[in-house]
């Protein structure tokens, strides 16, 4: 992973930064589904739904995936698609390098 400013303008915006929070803990953030669906989800599906993500962002659908996408771009969220869903997690290599890189160049 490289540290570029594009990295930096996804990480500007706070519903990014609120998934990826989410995604660090979704048994206990993700509260739209039981903690046994969001267990499920990530053991059998490798991440959290879209529409789990959107009810807790609370915003509209095209507006959350685009920061998916975006956070994805940059490194930070894996995805799964399995029929017409989409699952995400994140990325913990790219972070932790991301996290090294930062502690090392600033």
């Amino acid at each position: 992973m490289e540290i570029n400013t594009k990295l930096f303008q996804v990480l500007s915006n706070q519903v990014r930064l609120n998934i990826l929070k989410w995604l660090k803990d979704p048994e206990k953030e993700i509260t739209s589904v039981s903690c046994e669906t969001v267990r499920f989800m990530m053991n059998e599906r490798g991440g959290i739904c879209v529409n789990d993500i959107v009810k807790k962002a609370g915003l509209a659908q095209s507006t959350v995936s685009k920061y998916l996408s975006d956070l994805q771009s940059v490194g930070l969220l894996q995805s799964e698609r399995h029929g017409k869903w989409t699952y995400y997690r994140r990325n913990e290599t790219n972070i932790k390098q991301f996290v090294s890189l930062l502690n090392e160049k600033l």
